[in-house]
Order: C-alpha cells, then structure tokens, then sequence
C-alpha cells in the first residue's frame, strides 16, 4: 500500500515538474531535425523502437507524442527531476540540441487508430 501511495505521488510530481518545464519552454514550433533525431534514436529503439512503440512493458509509447512534451520529458529525465533506471543511463548524455533532434523526430511518427475499442 504505501509503495503505491509512493509511486502515486512520484507520478503527480514528475507530471508537475513535466508541466512546468513544458510551461516554461513556451515554444510549441519545432526546433529539431527529425533526420538527425531519427539518426539518434537508434539508441532508443531497444525499449521505444524505432518506430516509437514500446518494445518493453516499462517504456512507453512515445510516436506520435507532441514534441514540447517529449523536449519536457527528456530535460526532466537530464536534470533528474524525473526518475527511471534505463533513462537515468541515457538521459545525461544528450545534448540539448540531441533532445531537440529526438523529439522531433518521434513527434513526427504518423499515428493511425484503426480500432476504436466497444465498437
């Protein structure tokens, strides 16, 4: 019970924190080079994929994603104000311009719902 009561508020923190860096950025245009960050996330594509779909049950989705959320959340994951264990490896090393890049390019996937659940 209480290390979900933990997790919880680890989530509702790392959301702020995204939601003040997306906030603070106040840039919704792109910055990045989607060729350079398709060049990038090759070292993302052991838990994201290459395509931007989870290959892991720990990672997330993140093609498709809006690229000011992406830049937030890679930061956050940089300054450590957000925590995961594969992250805190990869994090660090990117440059801001690397997370400008890497955004970009995953914002940039195509996404197409082709089954609406209940239907």
């Amino acid at each position: 019970m209480i290390s979900v009561r933990l997790k919880a508020r680890q989530l509702v923190l790392s959301s702020l924190t995204s939601l003040s860096l997306l906030a603070a950025s106040g840039s919704v245009c792109s910055a990045g080079d989607v060729k350079a960050g398709r060049a990038k996330a090759q070292m993302c594509q052991a838990c994201h994929g290459l395509d931007g779909l989870s290959k892991t049950p720990d990672a997330p989705n993140i093609a498709g994603q809006i690229e000011p959320y992406l830049v937030a959340q890679l930061q956050a994951f940089k300054s450590g104000a957000r925590k995961n264990d594969a992250m805190s490896v990869v994090a660090p090393s990117l440059s801001d311009r690397d997370i400008e890049d890497l955004a970009a390019y995953f914002s940039a996937i195509e996404i197409n719902v082709v089954k609406m659940p209940g239907r």
